[in-house]
């Protein structure tokens, strides 16, 4: 492989970081899952919970972070394509942010199926 090939890895590594950066620099909802997200391995730490415990926890915190970037990306580019009222944009935007509240919710499921007896266990 030449060098410009890996020049082009690097640069597509560099955008997709920035879009990262500008994530949870700039989008409320993802700052809100941060601190979610820092609180839940905090307690896996804590309670000391399994690889696979582990497996379950990072894939949803991982889910729920890609949902809110692909969300930020439709209303980004809806908001570039119309700044008018739009009821076909509305409606991307809503099953973006639906989307978004599905995983939230699985995640919350997984997170009680891991934690609890954790948690139960403490009283």
């Amino acid at each position: 492989m030449d060098y410009n090939y890996f020049q082009k890895r690097r640069k597509a590594f560099c955008y997709a970081w920035n879009g990262i950066i500008y994530l949870f620099r700039n989008e409320a909802h993802a700052k809100i899952h941060l601190f979610a997200a820092a609180c839940v391995i905090a307690a896996g730490a804590i309670f000391g919970i399994s690889r696979w415990e582990w497996s379950s926890v990072l894939i949803c915190i991982g889910g729920v972070f890609m949902a809110e970037s692909f969300n930020t990306a439709i209303e980004k580019i809806s908001d570039k394509v119309s700044k008018e009222r739009d009821p076909l944009i509305k409606i991307a935007k809503d099953v973006g942010a639906g989307a978004v509240l599905l995983f939230v919710l699985a995640s919350v499921a997984v997170g009680l199926i891991v934690f609890l007896p954790y948690i139960i266990a403490l009283f």
